[in-house]
């Protein structure tokens, strides 16, 4: 079915190269979400979506009890959220998001990729635009009224809700992610996994050698130990 579907079909249930690397990464992010609403749970919805994160991704607890310290020393790394911007070849936009203790070591490794395998960094709002900022939660559930429940998510913030083959993925808008978040909490929804998405709002056609051009690019981006996210306007649908 070429290129595309396989890169789709292996993103969809193999979201990072490795374990450790899925570790790192949760951990940065359960370092952020302690940082910026202290290390209780109860009380931080960031610090409880990197916990379900970790649980989805098999991460042991006795590692998220660890990176949760880890973060409250006085002496804890400070990781920035940066978000870089630029094409990948044939006019694909790129968004990367990373967590880096290192911006400039990160923004050289960012322009490095761009640069040889074919793309270019941009400044910023240069692509930004071409994406939506949606929140993401995928659930599990048996014997729901999705219809209902469907409906009165409507006035929490939920867009959409697809029912799709590992379970159910409810859509919002960036802005209403925290209130979305707090409606399943409180209904007792399990939240297998819950992140941001950038989705485009265009995409574009490629060859598939082109396509092969692009998803280069992405997948070297993806081996960066910084970069969290990686969101390009592709049309990955064949």
């Amino acid at each position: 079915m070429g290129r595309a579907f396989e890169y789709r079909k292996e993103k969809k249930f193999k979201r990072w190269a490795g374990m450790a690397k899925a570790f790192t990464r949760i951990g940065r992010e359960i370092a952020i979400a302690v940082k910026e609403g202290g290390p209780n749970a109860d009380y931080n919805p960031r610090l409880r979506i990197a916990i379900q994160n970790a649980k989805a991704a098999n991460m042991p607890k006795a590692n998220v009890e660890s990176a949760i310290q880890k973060a409250t020393a006085k002496d804890a790394e400070n990781y920035d959220e940066v978000v870089y911007e630029g094409y990948a070849p044939h006019g694909v936009a790129v968004l990367v998001e990373t967590a880096t203790n290192n911006t400039n070591r990160t923004v050289a490794n960012i322009r490095h990729i761009f640069s040889k395998y074919g793309g270019s960094l941009g400044t910023s709002g240069s692509v930004d635009y071409m994406f939506e900022r949606k929140g993401v939660f995928k659930v599990k559930m048996e014997n729901a009224d999705l219809e209902e429940l469907e409906l009165e998510l409507i006035d929490h913030g939920l867009e959409e809700l697809r029912q799709e083959e590992d379970g159910l993925t409810f859509y919002s808008a960036f802005v209403d992610f925290g209130t979305l978040q707090k409606a399943l909490e409180e209904r007792g929804i399990e939240v297998v996994s819950a992140e941001s998405q950038r989705i485009p709002t265009h995409t574009k056609a490629l060859t598939e050698s082109q396509v092969d051009e692009v998803i280069r690019l992405i997948e070297k981006m993806e081996e960066d130990d910084d970069v969290v996210n990686v969101f390009h306007t592709m049309d990955m649908s064949e």
